[in-house]
């Protein structure tokens, strides 16, 4: 047999020769796989207000009911409906002839009592230096002295009625008790008021400068941010400390703000909501009692919280929970507490250190554990401010 010609062997030592090569490049079957690329932002702690956008409605600082507090005819009006008046101001006038007429019988009814009680002191004087002499029995003397302590007695009645009359005719000159803006007149001149010692309503004064104005927050929400101050990452401002932002109805920012002054101390079955008040300055009055304002209120500051994308935020069903990049450029897991949205962004509490950096895309090729190649990426602009706006 003849040996086989070395042509034969040349086509298949050029095939070995191909596979070893394929073997030994980057990718090949034989090689480790390179870790995904992922982009990534580098957050930081901050502290950002809480804020709270709701509805509110507004009411009188002050409200007094000017009544009519004795009877008579009403003789007129002297203020002008819808005007400024100063506490104290002449409002109504009641006829005031009945109640002089009235005082001045009274008067005279004092000077009667006094003159009967001066005739009985002098009595009373004579019959205690007779007693000692046995000129007048011992009763006589005791009936004098009683009829001088009786017209003693009728003189304080005369003088306390004298000065009711004079209280009652001060009550026909109808005065504002307050400061503030006088409302309709109810009851027009020539009118009998307070007849039956019923107090006629006759207008009412509203101060509006500063204005109440009420909102509520639902309680369950209030439980979370209590339950939130007591973790220690939100701090709930006091009375006086927190602030109300006023948007009008027509959309115009109201450039003064309002201060929190009072928490209603339970809930509203009704509604589950906890009543607050703030008061808001109203200077030149472009504020109304009964007008619905939209309020922006800041209740808090939330302490050493992260901005991150939407798209950084993951759940599954153990919860929340971001990826963040640790220096040996692995995926770790990072559970959050809590999650808030903050335009397009969240505002979250996690166990985060300080310039941890967060997986924002890519997030489907990584999973907690696994190496990754990180890609940085320009943070997010600022939304929030460590400190509330400016305000009057």
């Amino acid at each position: 047999m003849k040996p086989l010609s070395w042509r034969i062997f040349l086509p298949c030592f050029g095939l070995l020769l191909l596979t070893a090569c394929h073997k030994g490049k980057p990718g090949g079957n034989g090689s480790k796989k390179t870790p995904p690329g992922v982009e990534v932002i580098i957050v930081h702690p901050r502290n950002i207000p809480l804020t709270k956008n709701l509805v509110g409605q507004l009411s009188p600082y002050r409200s007094a009911d000017v009544r009519a507090r004795v009877a008579g005819v009403l003789l007129k009006r002297a203020y002008t409906e819808g005007s400024q008046v100063k506490k104290g101001q002449l409002l109504f006038q009641i006829d005031p002839v009945p109640l002089k007429t009235a005082l001045h019988a009274a008067q005279a009814a004092l000077t009667q009592a006094q003159t009967a009680y001066t005739n009985a002191r002098i009595n009373a004087q004579r019959a205690q230096k007779l007693a000692p002499m046995g000129y007048i029995s011992g009763s006589d003397l005791d009936n004098t002295l009683a009829t001088e302590r009786s017209a003693a007695a009728a003189v304080q009645i005369a003088r306390a009625k004298v000065e009711n009359a004079r209280i009652q005719l001060g009550y026909a000159r109808v005065a504002s008790p307050i400061a503030g803006r006088a409302g309709e007149q109810e009851v027009t001149e020539g009118a009998l008021v307070g007849y039956d010692n019923k107090a006629t309503l006759l207008t009412t004064v509203e101060q509006i400068d500063p204005l109440y104005l009420d909102f509520s927050l639902n309680v369950s929400e209030l439980e979370r941010m209590k339950q939130a101050q007591r973790q220690g990452y939100l701090h709930l401002m006091g009375h006086g400390k927190a602030r109300v932002d006023i948007t009008l109805p027509d959309g115009t920012p109201y450039r003064r703000r309002g201060v929190l002054d009072f928490s209603a101390a339970k809930v509203n079955p009704a509604t589950g909501t906890i009543g607050l008040r703030a008061k808001v300055p109203n200077p030149h009055h472009q504020l109304l009692p009964g007008m619905y304002v939209t309020i922006k209120a800041y209740l808090g500051i939330r302490r050493g919280v992260f901005i991150i994308p939407h798209t950084a935020l993951l759940r599954d069903a153990q919860g929340a929970y971001v990826l963040a990049v640790d220096r040996q450029n692995r995926a770790t897991r990072h559970k959050v507490a809590s999650a808030i949205m903050h335009g397009s962004d969240w505002i979250i509490h996690s166990d985060l250190n300080d310039g941890a950096k967060i997986i924002v895309s890519g997030l489907q090729k990584a999973r907690a554990g696994m190496h990754v190649i990180p890609i940085s990426r320009q943070a997010p602009p600022r939304r929030a401010s460590t400190s509330t706006p400016h305000g009057k």
